[in-house]
């Protein structure tokens, strides 16, 4: 009788992305009810119901969070920026892990045993990397936006159509590197002596050794840790830091009008958010990675009885990320912010801002005229300190908003160009204001 894969006494390991197999034990013509009588696995019901709380906060704020961060971009035309695009996809991706793969994880690992069938095991365990590769190359998407419009701001960047090209992309990407969950995961029946049973879920790959390991797992693992978390982070450290550099150094950058002074804080806020939200993504997945590196040098780990309760703690922590995002933009932008104000204005406690700025309706309207005064210059150095120097230009400004957040923040790719062709052809501050305004509209109609 052929030998027969089996996790016995191992935490089922739901992404089967170990780097060597997590304690699997390979049994020549060996009956498993004869090691076993009883399902082992099963927790006691108070710690089950702490897990269960764990979870159910998580899969409630990720869903709901996201959905809504999705609302807020869609519905109102100011936020639909080409960063916000891709905040929209890492919202999809974060939905979809936590209503589809989570709840079904969790029963899984609760218990180990998986009674959702053998093609939802397949579909689980796909939908699972396809997400995780969707939300890594979506943060990588924007630091490279994000690097391409603050280091290189005169030549164009990407509009909505190329941003929907790329989101489109790193579906296909992702899926591509999920095909192996759909070919090689498959579910095992274990019988036990007391009539129990226990199902499990778990990849089947081929070219497995006498100790039940398998060089095409081992190489598809490493591959696949090297492009989802590896090269991303350093990616991303890289050009974030190169963003640090040219938004926050001590070099003086020269002059700057009062709408380039605020366009450059507007970045900066920008990339504050999106720094958040890797360093949460990268301190989330790193213990992950880590256990399954430990176990795969040493699997003896996974005999003691307390590594099932650690797994739980772990996978919690990774599948956590999905549910800090929207927290983070309604943390730290004051659109998203008033976005979820206005989403929740059915509740008595939530305040609700009483001029709304979402919509383009509502955008910025200001009045300019010159005078005889002299214009006021802004010099702003990288290390965020400003001083006003008078300009020859006799020009002063008066505006006026219609809403309660007069200055809005223009994070798209273009921002830079506009400001540096503004300040090339000397234009007035009529035209500076007048000019982003109305290339904005144009940009999003």
């Amino acid at each position: 009788m052929q030998s027969l894969q089996v996790f016995v006494n191992s935490t089922p390991d739901p992404f089967n992305m170990t780097l060597l197999m997590e304690n699997n034990t390979y049994y020549n013509n060996t009956n498993i009810t004869d090691l076993q009588l009883r399902n082992q696995f099963i927790l006691p019901w108070w710690r089950q119901m702490i897990w269960t709380l764990l979870f159910a906060c998580m899969i409630v704020v990720a869903t709901g969070g996201n959905l809504i961060v999705i609302w807020i971009v869609l519905a109102h035309k100011r936020m639909r920026t080409v960063t916000n695009y891709f905040l929209v996809n890492l919202s999809i991706a974060d939905a979809m892990v936590s209503t589809l793969n989570v709840t079904f994880n969790y029963i899984y690992m609760l218990n180990s045993h998986w009674p959702f069938g053998t093609l939802y095991c397949k579909i689980c365990q796909f939908v699972a990397v396809l997400t995780i590769c969707a939300s890594v190359f979506t943060l990588m998407a924007i630091s490279i936006d994000r690097y391409m419009a603050i280091m290189n701001p005169l030549r164009p960047h990407m509009g909505k159509r190329a941003t929907l090209c790329i989101a489109i992309f790193i579906w296909i990407v992702g899926a591509i590197l999920s095909l192996p969950m759909l070919l090689f995961y498959t579910t095992y029946t274990q019988n036990f002596a007391n009539g129990e049973i226990r199902v499990i879920c778990y990849g089947d790959f081929p070219n497995r050794d006498d100790n039940g390991l398998s060089y095409d797992e081992y190489l598809y693992n490493v591959i696949f840790m090297v492009l989802t978390y590896v090269l991303p982070i350093g990616s991303m450290t890289f050009t974030y830091a190169r963003i640090g550099l040219e938004l926050w150094g001590s070099q003086s950058i020269g002059e700057n009008t009062a709408g380039q002074l605020e366009g450059i804080r507007s970045k900066r806020r920008v990339v504050k958010m999106m720094i958040v939200v890797v360093v949460i993504f990268a301190v989330c997945w790193l213990p992950f990675h880590v256990y399954f590196i430990i176990t795969s040098y040493f699997p003896e780990i996974t005999n003691e009885p307390y590594i099932q309760e650690v797994f739980l703690g772990i996978y919690w922590l990774a599948m956590s990320n999905s549910m800090y995002n929207p927290i983070i933009y309604c943390w730290m932008n004051s659109r998203f912010r008033r976005g979820f104000a206005h989403f929740f204005s059915w509740c008595p406690m939530v305040q609700v801002p009483a001029e709304p700025s979402l919509s383009r309706s509502e955008a910025l309207t200001s009045r300019y005229s010159c005078t005889g005064s002299p214009q006021t210059n802004t010099r702003i150095s990288r290390n965020g300190t400003s001083s006003c120097t008078p300009s020859e230009r006799p020009c002063t400004t008066s505006s006026t908003t219609s809403t309660s957040e007069s200055r809005f923040e223009h994070d798209d790719a273009h921002t830079d160009a506009r400001n540096s062709y503004i300040d090339l052809h000397d234009f007035t501050v009529t035209s500076v204001v007048l000019g982003e305004t109305n290339a904005d509209v144009n940009r999003e109609t």
